[in-house]
């Protein structure tokens, strides 16, 4: 039995697992950092009940959407949240590391934030995998994004601020023109999420934005991560 949640200032109701990883802004932020145009395709890699392709095809009409999820719970909860929300998507239970398909426009994905035997391992199996625990390394969600978007095609991934250095490493020469959206918590504080979006194919030098400010000192969010959560805007 899982739980129903709202996005979008309840433009998007999604269902999830009352265990396991639960859904948070960064599905949100992602699909936002996303530049994907009408008519296009996009591949969401790990895309979990479908929270953050749901959220790109809120936010940008008639896209063709994909899901590749590990794991049959929570596969199943996205083809039913499409079809709540009216979508059509093709959501395919599978590990990243085998899958290849019809390349795409787009390619996002919010992978697990924590490396295996860095963090006490989640007894609920399904969390555990969502946060890492398991053997798919950061590599490896590049690699998927490589070889599934087309030439010249983006890749955008949503991932913790002190994992910066290895995801550089680890795009190589596979990607260029790669743009790093930090994600302030508060005013003067360290930013604990960005935003790496890059290009298949291109060789433009890299670009550091100014980020987004998500907390007013009172908690509340700022206008504009409010136009991001609430009005579906775009990021950059």
């Amino acid at each position: 039995m899982g739980r129903k949640i709202h996005l979008l200032d309840k433009q998007l109701q999604l269902e999830q697992p009352t265990g396991g990883f639960q859904t948070s802004i960064d599905a949100v932020l992602l699909a936002a950092a996303c530049p994907v145009k009408a008519g296009q395709s996009v591949l969401d890699l790990g895309c979990g009940v479908g929270a953050a392709g749901l959220c790109v095809a809120k936010r940008v009409p008639d896209i063709v959407l994909t899901g590749v999820e590990l794991l049959e719970r929570e596969a199943s909860l996205a083809r039913d949240n499409a079809k709540t929300n009216g979508f059509a998507a093709n959501i395919m239970c599978t590990d990243i590391r085998d899958y290849e398909g019809e390349r795409v426009d787009h390619v996002i994905c919010n992978p697990p934030y924590l490396e295996d035997g860095a963090h006490l391992k989640s007894p609920d199996s399904a969390k555990a995998s969502a946060m890492g625990h398991d053997e798919t390394m950061l590599e490896d969600w590049i690699a998927a994004a490589h070889r599934n978007v087309k030439s010249k095609g983006s890749f955008t991934m949503i991932h913790r601020a002190d994992m910066l250095d290895k995801i550089l490493i680890a795009l190589g020469k596979k990607f260029g023109a790669t743009e790093i959206i930090p994600l302030w918590p508060k005013e003067g504080r360290e930013a604990k999420r960005i935003i790496i979006r890059t290009y298949k194919d291109r060789k433009s030098p890299l670009k550091l934005h100014a980020g987004l400010l998500l907390h007013k000192e009172n908690g509340d969010y700022t206008a504009p991560a409010e136009e991001i959560l609430r009005q579906i805007r775009p990021l950059y």
